[in-house]
């Protein structure tokens, strides 16, 4: 190997590179940037105070995690899913999911099961006018405990990898009116099936939980596509 070459690291642009990635991405996923909504550059850079080069490797990062799309002689813009692609992340979902809540029965130490009821209390004390950011968080930390006490770690990345366009679907249905209530329901009945390690009905539960949260999204996202065609 050469001795002349160089593999420092600019440690404080390196930071602040993370710091800007983790600012978009958290914007994005929380809707303050809509998707399909147009990235332009001069300004960002303005509102985050960057330089044009910092940014554009934090958009490049994002793009590769799937919440940024570059589109030619356009430039970058939030991401959009398409009703196929939702419908192909549910039917991954259902299926890990289910498996993670399997193993989670069977693997899942007394003080997991224990954090997941303290978690699932939060949800049920949330009232009706509770933000979608705040339902988002606890239902992000109930999937936290589940996949870490599966004790399955390639389930766990597999989802990891999904995690910012599983969050983005989230969104969309918690948000519809009166969906909290059966998603309570649900995640009681999961977590019932754990209490008692009964493996094969948590894999049930969990793939169905899945599906039913499929069902309105997915309904959502026809909706918007046939508005937007119309």
């Amino acid at each position: 190997m050469k001795q002349s070459m160089d593999l420092s690291i600019a440690r404080e642009s390196t930071s602040l590179r993370q710091l800007v990635i983790d600012r978009l991405r958290e914007a994005i996923l929380k809707g303050e940037f809509a998707p399909g909504q147009k990235l332009v550059e001069r300004d960002l850079c303005e509102m985050l105070e960057i330089s044009r080069t910092v940014l554009r490797e934090a958009l490049q990062h994002l793009g590769a995690e799937g919440l940024i799309t570059h589109v030619p002689h356009k430039g970058p813009q939030v991401a959009t899913l398409s009703y196929k692609e939702a419908k192909d992340i549910y039917g991954v979902r259902e299926q890990l999911e289910g498996l993670a809540g399997e193993e989670f029965a069977l693997n899942a130490t007394d003080k997991d099961i224990a954090e997941l009821r303290a978690v699932l209390q939060r949800l049920d004390s949330a009232d009706d006018a509770a933000s979608t950011d705040t339902l988002l968080q606890i239902k992000n930390e109930f999937y936290a405990i589940l996949l870490r006490g599966s004790g399955n770690k390639v389930v766990s990345d597999m989802l990891t990898l999904l995690n910012n366009r599983i969050t983005m679907l989230r969104r969309v249905s918690l948000s519809r009116k009166g969906r909290l209530p059966h998603t309570r329901k649900e995640l009681e009945a999961i977590l019932g099936a754990i209490e008692v390690r009964d493996a094969r009905r948590t894999k049930r539960l969990c793939a169905a939980h899945v599906r039913k949260a499929a069902t309105v999204a997915l309904k959502s996202l026809g909706q918007h596509a046939a508005t937007n065609a119309g």
